[in-house]
């Protein structure tokens, strides 16, 4: 008797690899901060920049809880563990974290014990595209923005425009959890990174995680590498593109920060009074958007890329007068030797799962609470 988190289109595309589903599997750790911890993380968020007894708290917690997953999906005699989500919950003053997945058996499979961030259908293309599976990797930083920052980048914002001071504290803090996640990847033997998440996880008192997570792979076309290739593309995505010759390089990221400054936002203030386009925001965002995409096209022309796709463009607000656009994208490559194993895409590996549970009562007390 198994008890899967799979659906019907993944154990599908799973058993057309020769996997059978198994069940689910939890691991969970509980971690306290500390009292001395708490007063220099504290202190280090008045700073700003990285809370780096923070990240090393995290990271703990977020292995330590993958550890006691792969332990128990392994007493179940599992070959892997695909679909593990690495989960951050609150309690009091401590933190709980949980990894989940599902476990899956090989008919002759004879390899290394395993663990995917991707889902069944994910991992059905990556294998079919070449991508064997190595291990769930994350890398992470625990960041504040700091009273000093924040005040040097509040003077520069009267001006309006860029606030450099914001806009390099968030691109080193996204660069960095890229970097970590890389390293992990490569100490695992893995020479990819395929279908990473990328999150930013409020963790109070004004700090936030920068959090990513995906599969450490092995594609023998690429060899050894000094950094592994990255990509968050999905795994139909991958798998089309290696159909036309081409591999992901670098999964590529740009932040600007912008403030309206004063001339602009009382302009702005006082233009809401009337129906039509505010033109200091449309223009402020406008410029904010333009440069995010220029960093990433500059990073692409650095490695040699032939295009970067799947740019996606997230704003977010920033106190009362300033504003956040990241842009993400994966650099891609014309690569000799890629292919697929399969001519056609099946299509259980692209049809993706409707809910079928819809809790209203709650989502309205949710909207309440706020």
């Amino acid at each position: 008797m198994i008890v899967s988190g799979f659906s019907g289109n993944e154990i599908f595309c799973l058993a057309e690899k020769g996997w059978t589903p198994g069940s689910i599997v939890v691991g969970n750790s509980v971690q306290s901060l500390g009292f001395v911890g708490g007063i220099t993380s504290g202190l280090r968020t008045i700073a700003g920049g990285e809370i780096v007894n923070l990240t090393e708290l995290i990271v703990e917690g977020r292995h330590a809880a993958i550890d006691r997953l792969e332990k128990e999906a392994q007493e179940h005699g599992a070959h892997g563990v695909t679909g593990v989500a690495s989960e951050l919950k609150s309690l009091g003053g401590l933190r709980e974290f949980i990894a989940i997945g599902s476990t899956v058996k090989g008919r002759s499979y004879v390899g290394p014990f395993f663990t995917t961030a991707c889902t069944g259908q994910d991992l059905y293309c990556q294998i079919d595209a070449g991508y064997d599976p190595r291990h769930f990797v994350i890398g992470n930083v625990a960041y504040a923005l700091g009273v000093s920052r924040g005040f040097f980048g509040f003077l520069r914002g009267f001006a309006g425009g860029e606030v450099k001071e914001f806009s390099d504290m968030y691109n080193h803090t996204r660069h960095l959890a890229l970097e970590r996640l890389e390293k992990e990847a490569k100490a695992r033997g893995a020479n990819a990174v395929v279908d990473i998440h990328t999150h930013i996880i409020p963790l109070g008192a004004g700090a936030q995680e920068m959090l990513m997570v995906g599969t450490a792979s092995y594609h023998p076309i690429f060899g050894e590498l000094d950094r592994p290739v990255t990509s968050e593309l999905t795994g139909e995505e991958l798998w089309n593109l290696a159909r036309l010759g081409y591999a992901p390089v670098r999964l590529l990221l740009g932040t600007s920060v912008y403030s309206l400054g004063v001339a602009r936002g009382i302009g702005a203030f006082f233009q809401g009074f009337s129906r039509g386009e505010v033109d200091g925001v449309t223009q402020l965002i406008y410029e904010a958007r333009a440069n995010c995409i220029s960093l990433i096209e500059r990073e692409a022309q650095q490695i040699g890329a032939d295009a970067v796709i799947g740019i996606k463009v997230h704003i977010y607000k920033i106190g009362s007068s300033y504003v956040e656009v990241m842009a993400i994208g994966t650099a891609i490559k014309k690569t000799e030797g890629i292919s697929t194993q399969s001519a056609q895409l099946i299509p259980q590996a692209i049809i993706r799962d409707r809910d079928t549970f819809f809790d209203q009562t709650h989502d309205t007390e949710q909207k309440l609470e706020r």
